[in-house]
């Protein structure tokens, strides 16, 4: 069917093509509500549907009921800690980049354990700027 000398049909494919993507979602797993707040409000500011955890155990959950282009976790946390979900994430069929974002880096976990090296380390205290740096880098946004 034509209208105005335009396929309706390609009209119709061409505004499906060319809606918008959706951003990339992140989870945030920090038991410090600030930290977690002030980290949640910076990515949802530069454009990322983000949601937040309290603790390992919570994100887990999260995990396993939602999709996630990107985990940014701490390391001591109660429950279950950074590592222990890194574990868990890289032992499931779960294939989703990681930052941990941590006081102190659990370097000797990562030494006897390497497969369990985050895509990238944060190490408190942080920028704003490095922390979107460090996400748009995992996420390779460039590369988009």
């Amino acid at each position: 069917m034509k209208e105005g000398g335009k396929s309706i049909e390609g009209s119709v494919v061409a505004s499906a093509s060319t809606k918008a993507k959706s951003p990339p979602r992140i989870l945030v797993v920090d038991d410090d509500h600030d930290m977690r707040q002030l980290n949640v409000d910076v990515l949802e500011d530069s454009g990322y549907e983000v949601h937040a955890a309290k603790d390992g155990a919570a994100g887990w959950d999260l995990l396993l009921i939602n999709r996630y282009d990107l985990v940014i976790t701490d390391n001591q946390m109660p429950k279950m800690t950074g590592i222990e979900m890194i574990d868990r994430l890289r032992s499931a069929p779960l294939k989703i980049p990681i930052i941990m974002a941590t006081g102190k880096l659990p370097v000797h976990e990562f030494t006897r354990r390497p497969w369990l090296y985050p895509e990238a380390t944060l190490q408190r205290p942080f920028t704003i700027d490095a922390l979107l740096a460090t996400v748009k880098k995992v996420l390779r946004e460039d590369a988009r």
